[in-house]
């Protein structure tokens, strides 16, 4: 079949890969109708990958159509309609049982807890996927979801649900997102699902603030985005903060922007060994801080609820659409944040 592999740096190539298939009695295969390429594969693309082997196929998201399965899979069968979640749970654990797949209490590395991050876990920028324990890690997808509403499903939006739920956002209460990539602009959303009553945007590209508008999000401008938000707050600074970038400087500004016995909730990967955490600062402001990854299978049932009621709409942070044979290109245009791109979805189909 055709797929994307990874072989370096800038390097994503366009190629036959082997076909997946069925290895295990719990097993399925999923033909890929729509995959996105995440935040967190530019950190990959950009020669930062989370393991050091080179020539596998990237990519955690993606919806599909169930093309075969073992003899122990009961829930689902050839010819459903499927999200893919980007964790992938054991089936066995306690944690895995109750959803919290980031978690895994079986897993050996953090390679196996997501596809497309090393060769252990082909990934899903390819024409079919393999899924172990396909009762737990595939979801049957209702009438009325899109293919690209979908795949931010599948990890864009429960990321930023699960970071404004450990932000712990109330009614009434004035959030700072900080980066307004997909995932940013799914916790401006989710935010507002929570009763935010003001939704403050900081992003150093002008066409993310400006999208961000159109959202209802109030743009964070100027170049000192500390000052700005403070003004913005009347020098109180906001209630809770929702970091989605993952550099120490967005989670620095986090810190220092949030009011008075605030939340700063960090969803943005970080590869940092050494961050520069001011302890001093934090207990003085009487901070809570929460960093931590996605479980999606735990997070998904509200935000499809939600979808499926118009309170969220997860597609309309995709904005481009290419042939899954153009990916390289794809990558490009996606890490140089050129043309108005934020989520881009490959069509493996075409």
């Amino acid at each position: 079949m055709k797929a994307l592999t990874y072989h370096g740096r800038h390097d994503i190539r366009y190629g036959d890969v082997p076909d997946p298939a069925v290895t295990s009695p719990t097993d399925a295969v999923v033909q890929v109708t729509a995959a996105g390429i995440c935040g967190s594969d530019l950190h990959i693309y950009r020669g930062n990958p989370f393991s050091p082997e080179l020539g596998y196929t990237p990519g955690h998201e993606c919806v599909g159509v169930v093309v075969d399965t073992g003899g122990q899979v009961t829930r689902f069968r050839p010819g459903d309609r499927v999200l893919v979640p980007a964790s992938v749970g054991c089936a066995h654990c306690r944690s895995c049982a109750a959803g919290f797949t980031a978690r895994c209490e079986r897993a050996t590395s953090s390679t196996e807890l997501c596809y497309g991050v090393s060769p252990q876990l082909p990934g899903s920028q390819a024409q079919s996927l393999a899924v172990p324990y396909a009762d737990v890690n595939l979801v049957h997808l209702p009438e009325g979801i899109s293919d690209e509403a979908a795949v931010v499903l599948t990890d864009n939006a429960p990321t930023a649900w699960y970071g404004c739920r450990r932000a712990r956002i109330r009614p009434g209460e004035t959030v700072l997102v900080i980066g307004l990539g997909p995932v940013g602009l799914m916790a401006a959303q989710s935010a507002f699902a929570m009763g935010a009553a003001r939704v403050l945007g900081a992003d150093l590209v002008a066409e993310r603030r400006a999208f961000a508008a159109t959202l209802g999000v109030e743009p964070v401008e100027g170049e000192d985005a500390r000052t700005a938000i403070r003004d913005m707050t009347g020098g109180r600074g906001p209630d809770a903060v929702v970091e989605a970038v993952g550099s120490d400087a967005t989670i620095e500004l986090a810190l220092k922007a949030v009011r008075q016995a605030g939340r700063v909730s960090v969803v943005g990967v970080s590869q940092s060994k050494a961050f520069p955490f001011h302890m001093g600062m934090a207990q003085v402001k009487e901070l809570e801080f929460a960093i931590g990854l996605c479980s999606v299978h735990y997070e998904l049932p509200p935000l499809i609820a939600l979808a499926r009621a118009g309170r969220i709409n997860p597609e309309v942070v995709v904005s481009h659409r290419f042939p899954l044979s153009e990916g390289p290109a794809a990558y490009k245009l996606f890490a140089g944040r050129s043309d108005g791109v934020r989520k881009i979805l490959l069509d493996p189909t075409r």
